[in-house]
């Protein structure tokens, strides 16, 4: 119950025992690396977009689907940690669900900078009822799950190569306690069992499970061959967002009110929900874990340890991104099975 306060909610991080604890002043010094967050524009993105500005980050990469969150949250940084942190970041606009447009996106990063030392996988649909991208591709695996993939391969050399030169380069997925509620009998076995409407839990659910597992897959194939390239997933707790305040609405106008309004004053604020991410992308020398806020060691479920479905799920993954983007990507030399 002690781990679950802190984990979850609010002002919960005071009882962290000594070996879990963790806090965003914690955050070693950045200075001449490289970072890349996704949906670092708002919530918990922003969180960690503020935190590696704030402790020295040479170059910041921040993709986000909204020019206009974007712009606010760059003027954010320049009233709060000046106009040289406000300069330090390139702002990318991508809807990761848009697959063929990752590959523009990733090319503008590494024709800006010779490193990558931080991928934070942060963007993502959250609890919102079932749709289809126009790939014909359930929305929360193809953005939560899929877009990420896609990004992370076409960064892999340049991540590779900032690792050989003797860097730890980081990896992070955003996953989330929710991952529990994926079905039972999930098997990763088809675009159909992809597409079916598990419901707006069930669908958010599956798609952080995918976080956790795709990061222990890398943990298992890339990990091994190049030490220096840590993988891990983590969980912010119940976080005071957009996802949490608005989106929780249009699956459930009635009962989301509750989390929306009732819940808000247990909630923790961006900061507090960047602070598993944060330290996963900053201070951890382990790899193929799942952190919980503050730094906590977390088992997850029994499907988010089966190697099988792991590797039954990035099979699917690269079968569905190759049928639907053959001649936009993968006919062009997308390296999606780069050690996938």
């Amino acid at each position: 119950m002690k781990n679950t306060i802190v984990e979850n909610f609010g002002g919960g991080d005071k009882l962290a025992s000594a070996e879990n604890s963790f806090s965003l002043d914690e955050t070693p010094d950045l200075s001449g690396k490289v970072a890349i967050v996704t949906g670092g524009s708002e919530g918990i993105g922003y969180g960690a977009t503020h935190t590696f500005l704030k402790h020295g980050i040479k170059q910041l990469f921040v993709i986000s689907e909204n020019k206009e969150v974007a712009d606010g949250a760059n003027k954010a940084l320049a009233q709060e940690l000046g106009q040289d942190a406000a300069d330090r970041t390139t702002w990318l606009h991508l809807d990761l669900s848009d697959w063929a447009a990752i590959p523009k996106v990733a090319e503008q990063i590494t024709s800006k900078t010779d490193r990558i030392d931080i991928l934070f996988n942060n963007a993502g649909r959250g609890i919102m009822s079932y749709e289809l991208t126009d790939y014909g591709v359930d929305r929360h695996m193809a953005l939560n799950h899929m877009g990420h993939v896609i990004l992370t391969s076409h960064l892999l050399p340049l991540i590779k190569e900032t690792a050989s030169k003797g860097n730890t380069v980081r990896i992070v997925n955003q996953a989330s306690n929710a991952h529990q509620g994926a079905p039972s009998d999930v098997k990763f076995a088809s675009l159909e069992e992809l597409n079916q409407d598990l419901g707006p839990n069930g669908q958010y659910g599956r798609s952080k499970l995918a976080g956790i597992l795709y990061a222990k897959y890398l943990n298992k194939h890339l990990t091994s061959k190049h030490p220096n390239i840590l993988v891990n997933a983590c969980h912010p707790g119940f976080v005071s967002t957009k996802m949490s305040k608005i989106d929780i609405l249009e699956p459930y106008p009635l009962a989301g009110y509750a989390m929306a309004v009732g819940m808000e004053p247990f909630k923790k604020d961006q900061f507090e929900g960047a602070v598993s991410g944060v330290y996963a992308c900053t201070k951890t020398e382990k790899s193929g874990r799942y952190y919980c806020v503050p730094c906590v060691d977390e088992p997850g479920s029994s499907q988010a340890n089966d190697m099988d479905l792991a590797e039954q799920m990035m099979k699917l993954t690269g079968e569905v991104v190759a049928s639907k983007t053959a001649s936009q990507s993968v006919d062009k030399g997308c390296p999606i099975k780069e050690d996938h």
